[in-house]
Parts: C-alpha cells; sequence; structure tokens
C-alpha cells in the first residue's frame, strides 16, 4: 500500500474542515469551527486497483509564512488550496500562496478548490472562476458534498501517477 501525505489549506473559514470531515465521514457540520494548529485522518481509498492511503492534513488559517509552520509541509506529496466562493477575499492571495507553496513542494500535486459552490448562483460563480489567475480544478461544495469524493480520488490518482513516474 502506498501511503502519502496531503494538506487541506487556504484562508480562513473556506471550508477546510468541512471538505475534511465530508470526504472522511460523508457528513457535514453547520457548526462553523475553528482549527487549532492541525487535524490528521487517514483514509484508504483504491485507484486502478491500488490501496493509497491518505494522510489528509487539515491546517489552521491562512498560509503566509509567518502562519503555518513549514514543518507542516515536511514529507507532503499534496497540496489541496480551498477558497470560499461566497467570499472572493479568499482568492485574492492565491497567485502568491501557490507560488510560496510550489517553492515548498516543488514536484507536488496541487488541486485548487473552489468550496462553497451551494452559496453563489451560477453567473457569480462563473465570473469568479474567469477572473482567476490559476484554473480552477474543482468547484465543491462541503454542505451538499458535491465534487467532495471526486476531488480526493483525482489527488489520489495524480499522486499514484507521480509515485510511479517520480
Amino acid at each position: 500500500m502506498i501511503s502519502k501525505k496531503v494538506i487541506l489549506t487556504g484562508s480562513f473559514g473556506v471550508g477546510k474542515t468541512s471538505l475534511f470531515q465530508r470526504f472522511l465521514t460523508g457528513q457535514f457540520n453547520e457548526k462553523y469551527l475553528t482549527t487549532v494548529g492541525a487535524k490528521i485522518a487517514k483514509k484508504e481509498i483504491y485507484v486502478d486497483g491500488h490501496k493509497v492511503a491518505l494522510l489528509v492534513w487539515d491546517i489552521a488559517g491562512e498560509i503566509t509564512q509567518d502562519k503555518v509552520p513549514a514543518s507542516y509541509f515536511l514529507g507532503a506529496s499534496g497540496i489541496v488550496y480551498v477558497m470560499d466562493m461566497s467570499r472572493p477575499t479568499t482568492f485574492a492571495h492565491l497567485e502568491d500562496d501557490i507560488q510560496f507553496l510550489k517553492n515548498l513542494l516543488p514536484y507536488g500535486v496541487f488541486k485548487i478548490v473552489a468550496n462553497k459552490r451551494d452559496l453563489v448562483s451560477d453567473e457569480r460563480a462563473k465570473e469568479l472562476l474567469e477572473s482567476l489567475p490559476y484554473s480552477c480544478d474543482f468547484v465543491t461544495s462541503a454542505k451538499t458534498g458535491d465534487n467532495v469524493e471526486t476531488l480526493f480520488q483525482e489527488m489520489a490518482t495524480s499522486l499514484l501517477e507521480n509515485h510511479h513516474h517520480g
């Protein structure tokens, strides 16, 4: 079995913990819970007959250099960068954040996620996605479960490909 560390990161309140919970338990909690430090959980999924253990780290708050200990990123293979579609300010640091993360993890697999799709209109969603400096890999809703399983399945598939070619 292959084990890979995946980090959920992005601004405060974008739904990292909700995505984490939805993926691990299939549940959604309406209560906002601030993450302190990091929550870590493991879930095994299958990709093309291979069992992949995803060690998912839900990291508190902003990713800027001074806020998150760089040690959290040690040994990570994948990063899920989460933004909140109902709060465009959470898209503001996308370019800088991705650059910072790519320097930390040059061979990492990155998935850029616009979460909380259930809170914005189709028109607003389209506008936001078109305004991004990078293309968004997934549009999710932790609340409805839309695309959450797919996101992690795709992450595992990419990590497995990297593992075999790396």
